[in-house]
């Protein structure tokens, strides 16, 4: 919420400029590119699955490299993006979406347009159900 304040207090006078309500949303915020409730949920399932698992083999002491584990983890961030980031923008990470959006609602943005609370919830739960199936997952085939 404190980076999205931030970016607000960057970008004041473009969002000043700036008459696409959408465009102001997504400095803020994930939306899909299609808007499919069960398609999106998935999305953000399988691109944090994949993030999660990838991160607990990352970070097995068998395979850790220490202080270097967060260098693969960025490339494994910078993957999900490219392959999967199109369909939703990828949240992966419930904290990526909400507290920007909440500030996006917030914050005294001319002319912002809704902060769509109805697709808010999928770049939520898509990540918690996608973490918890890679941690299970993780746990009983790979431990």
């Amino acid at each position: 919420m404190l980076g999205s304040l931030l970016v607000w207090l960057t970008y004041r006078q473009h969002y000043t400029a700036t008459e696409d309500t959408a465009a102001k949303l997504a400095t803020f915020s994930t939306g899909p590119a299609i808007r499919n409730t069960f398609h999106n949920l998935v999305t953000e399932a399988i691109g944090t699955f994949v993030l999660i698992f990838a991160v607990l083999f990352i970070i097995a002491p068998a395979n850790s490299l220490g202080a270097l584990d967060a260098l693969p983890v960025a490339f494994i961030v910078l993957a999900i993006g490219l392959s999967l980031g199109g369909a939703t923008g990828y949240a992966i990470n419930p904290a990526r979406d909400l507290g920007p959006r909440i500030m996006h609602a917030l914050l005294p943005i001319g002319k912002k347009g809704s902060s769509d609370w109805a697709y808010s919830w999928i770049p939520v739960v898509g990540p918690v159900l996608g973490a918890l199936a890679a941690a299970m997952i993780f746990k009983h085939y790979m431990m």
